[in-house]
């Protein structure tokens, strides 16, 4: 009997096929622009995605500073941070955090979209978010995504 055989592949540290993307930032909503980046870094575009693998892609964003805000976030979003003493809560507004670096409103919105565990912070270090155009990875040749027309 001739039957067809299906086998489920599963990726692993060898076998991943990991790309440089680059992102641009520009007159992008930053919460639907995180969350297909943060799908870029799982590598949940492809075929072979293996949930417990880091099998997405390096991913470059520039132009932070184009980001768009929608309704008072600007001024009514805060980003809570602990200084680990008693008393110790800090926080900023999106405009403060803004202020200080623009690539970090990016950074610390797609990280929250990632898996709390180790894997998230391996998958987190594959993101790099750059103020301007320029930035230091010319030499892996990314491949530009238009966010557009990527689900």
């Amino acid at each position: 009997m001739d039957t067809l055989s299906y086998k489920t592949i599963s990726a692993n540290k060898t076998t991943v096929d990991k790309q440089w993307v680059l992102v641009d930032a520009e007159g992008q909503s930053l919460g639907r622009l995180s969350s297909k980046v943060a799908k870029l870094l799982r590598g949940k575009h492809k075929p072979s995605f293996t949930p417990h693998v880091d099998c997405g892609d390096n991913v470059i964003v520039i132009n932070a500073e184009k980001i768009n805000l929608t309704g008072n976030k600007w001024t009514d979003k805060s980003y809570i941070r602990h200084t680990g003493y008693p008393g110790g809560q800090r926080s900023l507004t999106a405009t403060e955090l803004y202020g200080k670096d623009p690539a970090r409103l990016v950074e610390k919105s797609v990280k929250g979209m990632l898996p709390k565990n180790k894997l998230g912070a391996a998958l987190f270090r594959n993101l790099n978010v750059v103020v301007g155009t320029a930035h230091t990875h010319e030499a892996q040749k990314p491949k530009t995504i238009n966010l557009e027309e990527f689900k």
